[in-house]
């Protein structure tokens, strides 16, 4: 028995492990997951790159002058000024039509911005940043916070304080997050770290168990076509090709992994990924497993039942949906481990592995509720593994139309 398991597991494992579809995917789903967390960051923290032009309205004439001066301090890696300001204000000049004149200055590419103060020389300030486009977040955020220490140091010096004071009061107090664990511990963490963490095992997690489902379906589907599953049969019970089945593509998910490790081993030495980000990666790794061998017995039972690619495509995409939720709500979880939602789909098999995933790195994880949630996964894999056989006795050799929910359900209890 167990060796017609391990025939079937082998010879399923060296079918996928050729394919030039795995080692693409084995090779470019890491790298492109990383791509989209990394480059985004760097960009948005990339200095840039040209010297912008920005013109000040400002017909009270108070803020050019120590604008020019703080804003020089930005300078690109040339040694230029980030920023070349503009004075378009004029004496007695009509608002309106300076306001205009500035427009189509930004329209016509002359200018690529233009502060218009509003109520300048008043504590009812207001500033607009007008452009051709939003977007410049880092920008714009450099002006602001120079504007805002301009207004302070001019309402100080009104007020007749010393200017070591005014320094003094301005200064910021950077508020370092410690993560407090269990037995004492406590790990200083960074917002981006820990969601970039959470975001990258939930995605390779996600993308891994689609891809091996729509695989083994699709497999599934070519044997009954070519009638290679009659001969499958007769030379093995279903049981063993249902076991071989999800042992040869476990491995090959095992594999996967492996390979994935030391990719991302490779980039931690290298600085790209910091090691912060492996601290719990035995218990998500875990997880990891679990929710693999999970959705793979699910994935047996569907494949038997459906007989063509737009059938195995509608099933696949729904159980999608159902991964990508924690992904969804991935942002506020972290921000609010205590959401009531993460903990309701922290006990549902479905979501198990993904929640865990990324509640571990958010909060301190009670071990009752890791053990329960371990338990509830090896639980659903037996059950799971159990309905899977006896859909997959009766489902692999039924073709035409797709049984009905009622048929399945009476394959299940027949079985």
């Amino acid at each position: 028995m167990f060796r017609k398991i391990l025939a079937v597991a082998k010879w399923e494992y060296l079918e996928k492990v050729k394919t030039k579809t795995f080692i693409i995917s084995l090779l470019i789903t890491p790298l492109i997951i990383i791509s989209f967390s990394i480059i985004p960051t760097l960009l948005f923290n990339e200095e840039t790159p040209t010297v912008r032009t920005v013109g000040i309205l400002d017909t009270s004439g108070i803020y050019f002058k120590p604008l020019r001066e703080e804003l020089d301090k930005y300078e690109l890696e040339d040694g230029q000024p980030n920023f070349l300001l503009i004075n378009l204000a004029e004496k007695n000049g009509d608002m309106n039509k300076l306001k205009n004149a500035a427009d189509k200055e930004v329209l016509s590419s002359k200018l690529d911005s233009y502060l218009l103060f509003i109520n300048a020389g008043t504590d009812s300030l207001n500033v607009e940043y007008r452009s051709a486009s939003i977007g410049n977040f880092k920008e714009v955020q450099q002006i602001e916070n120079t504007i805002n220490s301009i207004r302070i140091n001019l309402k100080l010096k009104e007020e007749g304080i010393r200017t070591e004071l005014a320094e003094f009061l301005k200064e910021r107090v950077k508020i370092g997050q410690i993560k407090v664990e269990y037995e004492g511990k406590e790990k200083k963490h960074n917002f981006s770290t820990v969601f970039f963490t959470s975001f990258i095992f939930m995605l390779l997690l996600m993308m891994m168990v689609i891809y091996s489902g729509q695989m083994l379906v699709r497999s599934m589907i070519e044997e009954k076509s070519n009638r290679l599953i009659e001969v499958l049969v007769s030379s093995s019970t279903s049981d063993e090709l249902l076991a071989g089945k999800i042992i040869g593509l476990s491995s090959l998910g095992l594999t996967q992994i492996f390979i994935w490790m030391l990719i991302g081993i490779s980039l931690v030495g290298g600085s790209v990924i910091p090691p912060e980000a492996f601290e719990n990666i035995v218990p998500m790794l875990g997880y990891f497993i679990l929710g693999f061998l999970f959705y793979t017995t699910l994935f047996v039972g569907i494949g038997s039942i459906v007989t063509t690619e737009q059938e195995a495509q509608q099933i696949t995409t729904y159980l999608s949906l159902i991964l990508m939720l924690p992904v969804v709500i991935a942002l506020p979880s972290i921000q609010n481990p205590d959401f009531m939602l993460l903990k309701i789909l922290t006990y549902i098999p479905l979501t198990i592995p993904t929640v865990m995933l990324l509640r571990l790195n958010a909060a301190p994880v009670p071990p009752s509720e890791i053990l329960i949630s371990i338990l509830i996964m090896l639980l659903s894999i037996i059950i799971m593994i159990k309905i899977s056989a006896k859909i997959f006795r009766i489902g692999i050799l039924s073709y035409g139309s797709k049984p009905s929910l009622k048929e399945i359900i009476s394959w299940i209890k027949e079985g």
